[in-house]
């Protein structure tokens, strides 16, 4: 319901850059070369007192067909239908181009309020470029730096009436918010969505996947390889669910990541799953658990992510079954840290499977918040020693005292007992593989730390002339008061 603005305008002329000044955050992927925004990308922007949404777009093609840049101008033309405003950006060095008349034509007959911001316009280079923009007869130009920050002032002076008359108009909008609680966990509400992101090879499928999961072409899509740039974030409602979906770029093996472009993109990727809640790791029917996708799902296991694993393009695979089982044997296989995890097969293409995977991102995302009370735990500890008692490394028990859940998110336990260092790995995956079975949380990553009953104890660092010390002044005290 908040005033959202969109910024277009050609290819490298700094739309990315001004995006980040209004949201205050390195967000949009910039380079120097054109065309490295492709999809749009919202973010919540803050201009003095002023709160709306911005939306970056890509740049805008004289292409029509269904080539790469004729997608991308549909996009960015989707985006200023969309916008309650829009921001047409030029370049003052540059000055004006047939293509941007030829866009101001376009958005002057869509019937969008438009206003013309004329970037780079520091200094004495950019003044002619300027007063040059008044020919395109889109109103008064606003002399604007994304790069130093110049015009900011301007842009909400103009901004401020569209923002407060969609603010009036959005008064009764939803205001009651739950809250968090900490006995139930984690509770998710619009203000909270649940966090999702898609991670895989290059052209697995996962903007195609997105699309199909919000009914629209929401994303750049394509038959090339490494379309996607930047992580971008759409929010929906997925049945009852509210969501916010992250679209990350292909990840490739780090030795054939060369240009600094694809560098970004991956890094770019690799915040999103750590600002993630569930992982969905998309695999290719036609080539899954490569060396790549095993190291993508060790990454989302490694960052404490609830994971879940999607193979795509089922629809095009004929023997299913036999399929299916060579998939799942793999996987128990390749990825053992990973054991019980999700395996949903989908068609991004057809929609098939996707109740599926909604069902178990929501069983992940459960198992992921999961809270066990102490005395079940201790139960259950006791029970796991009479089946396998720990090792005794040089005739020394190793004796296991008490266990208590720490944390959620994933799920960290701690546990109580003598010669921790010298418990082997070997016994803390029994117990981590019987908690797993014991209390329901297959796939998700689970935390054991190993404590010595000497760390909580408060005097054991304590010098022991202490209380010589002490006994000494009440004895001096007591001679002088005889």
């Amino acid at each position: 319901m908040s005033f959202t603005l969109a910024i277009v305008g050609r290819p490298n002329v700094g739309k990315s850059t001004l995006f980040n000044r209004l949201v205050g955050k390195r967000l949009a992927l910039v380079d120097n070369q054109p065309g490295v925004t492709r999809d749009l990308r919202e973010g919540a922007a803050r201009l003095g007192d002023l709160r709306f949404t911005v939306i970056d777009t890509a740049g805008l093609e004289e292409a029509t067909d269904d080539s790469l840049q004729g997608r991308m101008r549909r996009l960015t033309e989707r985006a200023v239908d969309m916008a309650d405003a829009c921001l047409f950006l030029i370049d003052a060095r540059a000055g004006i181009t047939p293509v941007d008349e030829m866009f101001a034509d376009l958005l002057r007959k869509r019937g969008t309020h438009v206003m013309l911001g004329v970037n780079k316009a520091e200094g004495r280079q950019g003044e002619a470029g300027v007063l040059e923009a008044y020919g395109l007869g889109l109103g008064e130009p606003l002399a604007l730096s994304a790069e130093h920050g110049e015009g900011m002032a301007e842009l909400a002076v103009m901004l401020a009436p569209m923002v407060e008359a969609a603010e009036t108009l959005a008064e009764d909008a939803e205001t009651d918010i739950d809250l968090e609680d900490e006995e139930k966990g984690r509770v998710i509400t619009p203000s909270k969505p649940l966090q999702i992101a898609i991670v895989g090879r290059p052209n697995a499928g996962k903007s195609t996947l997105i699309n199909q999961i919000i009914g629209e072409d929401r994303l750049l899509t394509g038959p090339e390889a490494g379309i996607t740039r930047d992580s971008i974030s759409v929010p929906f409602t997925w049945g009852d669910t509210p969501m916010r979906i992250f679209d990350t770029a292909g990840m490739r093996k780090k030795a054939r990541v060369q240009e600094k472009l694809e560098k970004l993109s991956v890094s770019d990727g690799l915040r999103a799953v750590k600002f993630a809640e569930v992982v969905v790791v998309l695999l290719d029917a036609a080539i899954p658990f490569e060396q790549q996708d095993l190291r993508i799902a060790d990454l989302a296991e490694r960052e404490g992510r609830a994971v879940v694993v999607a193979v795509n393009k089922w629809d095009l695979e004929d023997h299913k079954q036999e399929k299916l089982r060579d998939l799942k044997e793999a996987f128990e296989r390749l990825l053992p840290q990973l054991r019980g995890a999700p395996l949903i097969t989908v068609s991004a293409k057809t929609g098939r499977g996707l109740d599926r995977l909604q069902a178990a991102i929501l069983k992940a995302h459960e198992v992921w918040n999961r809270r066990v009370s102490t005395a079940r735990l201790n139960r259950w500890l006791t029970g796991m020693l009479e089946a396998h008692p720990p090792p005794a490394p040089g005739g020394r028990r190793i004796r296991l005292r008490y266990m208590t859940q720490a944390k959620t998110r994933p799920p960290g336990f701690v546990v109580m007992c003598s010669l921790p260092e010298k418990l082997p790995e070997s016994y803390s995956r029994y117990l981590i593989n019987g908690l797993r079975d014991s209390f329901d949380m297959p796939g998700t990553p689970v935390r054991l730390y190993m404590r010595s009953q000497a760390d909580a104890n408060p005097y054991k660092d304590r010098k022991k002339s202490t209380p010589s010390r002490l006994s000494k002044h009440v004895r001096s005290g007591a001679t002088k008061k005889g």
